[in-house]
């Protein structure tokens, strides 16, 4: 799924709008600040219709966290009120979000756009330029990957980049080099897919917990794996996934993407899912072993959700989340953003009830990206009879995982209408979204997260905020001007060439590896 052209424009039945009465802007901070004085209103129902009458809303003074423009969100987020350092297992999901989200708890709010710009920051950090000799890259060093992204003072220290192979199910998935014949050229196979941090001391007294994020990004084109991946289901077990219950399947395409490699490449001589479970071990063991409470965080946006999902299970049933030195399991949580099915029913059993793993799927109503792959599914039948439908062995038996927070675009008085199926699945749509909800039935009213973010690499934004579609873009496209005069692109400086050196010790540890080459390796 890409980024570069998502979010959302049709009608739920019986979906009301109420345009209220004119009033003043909140307070926004610059660019913001010329977006509210053009928008005609801020309040309007939200994605579900009732007769619950519109709460009043509250204004408060905003303030910034970085570049990133939030608002008073960054006050009720609990950045500034130290709610968060307390209630952090009931926002990661310990009591499935019961009571938190109809009213949207705000708390829960600033976490889930915080943990939806880790996603966004994949796509954003992505070099696509096929005439770029790094294409398929991340195009900053991970030590100044968040200032470099625009998310400066988020609190996270990038500690991997992950990586991930094409593969035959999902053709396209690498972009096409300009000169395959090139040797400068970094890799054929290979791109940069995500990427493991964790939180600073300073983030960690804030939040209650050392956090262990991996966030995920989605295709780099438009919604192409909905056309081209495959929907076969196949045994998670088959795929060096520890599940030894052959009923449990998930998605083929999702499944070879995650455990693909290629010894010839040296970005992808581990899979994507290796060096997820090394980095994931490593960090539990270094920071639990300490005495610290720790948790796992995975988050992702479209494929990145169904690898975000697949990630979580795999780290869960390997252990990865377990330290043994001081026998503490971290809890594995998932927040999942316009997320396609990725399992059968005996998947989703385990998922949730097997290995207690939390899962928030985050969508708008109108995009159909979470809609699909399946024939048979929750959104048509009951779950006894897709379980029937699985015992008996029907193809394409698919169910969603976790709860469920639905969105609708339409009660945006910044989004225009159109058709344009991408950008219903556009993930700054819905972080927009996110930051507007107040819950069914209740106003709509930005936080303070800046609208013009929809429009990075998008054209969602009504005309009359005067934001440019897609206007996140390098200047010159990145071509710069040599001392000769002549333009071109700039060799840049690479800090990640190689895997860790501690990978294989990690992975044998987990039972992944022999501990033959765990010790040539050491």
């Amino acid at each position: 799924m890409s980024t570069m052209s998502c979010s959302s424009s049709l009608s739920l039945p019986g979906t009301r709008t109420v345009s209220p009465p004119r009033r003043p802007a909140a307070p926004f901070v610059s660019q913001q600040q010329l977006i509210s004085r053009r928008r005609r209103s801020s309040v309007i129902t939200s994605a579900v219709s009732t007769d619950e009458k519109p709460a009043p809303p509250k204004e408060k003074p905003a303030s910034v966290v970085g570049d990133m423009e939030r608002g008073t969100l960054a006050e009720d987020s609990g950045r500034s009120d130290g709610q968060l350092t307390s209630r952090w297992r009931e926002i990661h999901g310990s009591n499935n979000w019961e009571g938190l989200l109809d009213p949207i708890d705000t708390v829960l709010r600033g976490e889930l756009i915080r943990y939806g710009e880790f996603a966004q920051a994949c796509y954003d950090s992505f070099d696509y330029d096929r005439f770029s000799r790094y294409c398929g890259t991340c195009r900053y060093p991970p030590k100044t990957f968040f200032a470099d992204v625009g998310l400066a003072g988020v609190g996270y220290e990038v500690t991997r980049y992950l990586y991930a192979t094409s593969h035959v199910h999902l053709p396209n998935f690498s972009i096409a080099k300009h000169n395959p014949l090139d040797d400068r050229m970094w890799s054929e196979t290979a791109t940069f897919i995500g990427f493991v941090s964790v939180s600073s001391d300073a983030e960690t007294a804030r939040i209650g917990r050392r956090d262990i994020a991996v966030a995920w990004r989605g295709t780099v084109t438009k919604l192409e794996w909905v056309e081209d991946v495959s929907a076969f289901l196949e045994p998670i077990g088959q795929y060096g996934i520890p599940c030894e219950d052959p009923r449990v399947k998930v998605e083929a395409g999702f499944a070879d993407l995650y455990t693909g490699k290629d010894p010839s490449c040296k970005y992808c001589k581990y899979s994507a899912r290796e060096q997820v479970l090394a980095e994931v071990r490593k960090l539990v063991e270094l920071y639990a072993g300490k005495g610290e409470e720790v948790s796992v965080t995975v988050t992702g946006h479209s494929l990145g959700s169904a690898l975000a999902m697949l990630s979580a299970f795999d780290v869960a049933e390997t252990g990865a989340n377990v330290s043994p030195s001081a026998d503490v399991k971290a809890p594995v949580c998932v927040y999942s953003f316009s997320g396609p099915r990725v399992g059968n029913t005996w998947f989703g059993e385990r998922f949730e009830k097997e290995l207690g793993i939390k899962a928030l799927r985050i969508l708008n109503v109108h995009d159909m990206v979470p809609k699909v792959p399946g024939i048979f599914t929750e959104a048509i039948y009951p779950m006894w009879l897709l379980r029937l439908a699985d015992m008996l062995g029907l193809p394409s038996v698919y169910s969603h995982i976790g709860v469920l927070l639905a969105l609708d675009h339409e009660v945006s008085p910044f989004l225009k209408k159109t058709f344009d199926l991408a950008s219903y699945h556009n993930l700054e749509a819905h972080l927009h979204l996110l930051d507007g909800y107040n819950g069914r039935g209740r106003e709509f009213k930005l936080g303070g997260r800046d609208p013009a973010l929809v429009n990075k690499a998008a054209d969602f934004l009504q005309d009359d905020h005067m934001v440019p579609p897609g206007w996140r873009q390098d200047l010159n496209k990145g071509m710069v001007r040599t001392e000769d005069g002549k333009w071109t692109l700039p060799h840049r400086p690479r800090d990640v060439e190689e895997h860790p050196d501690d990978t294989d010790l990690h992975l044998a540890q987990l039972g992944l590896l022999t501990t033959e080459v765990a010790n040539v390796a050491t």
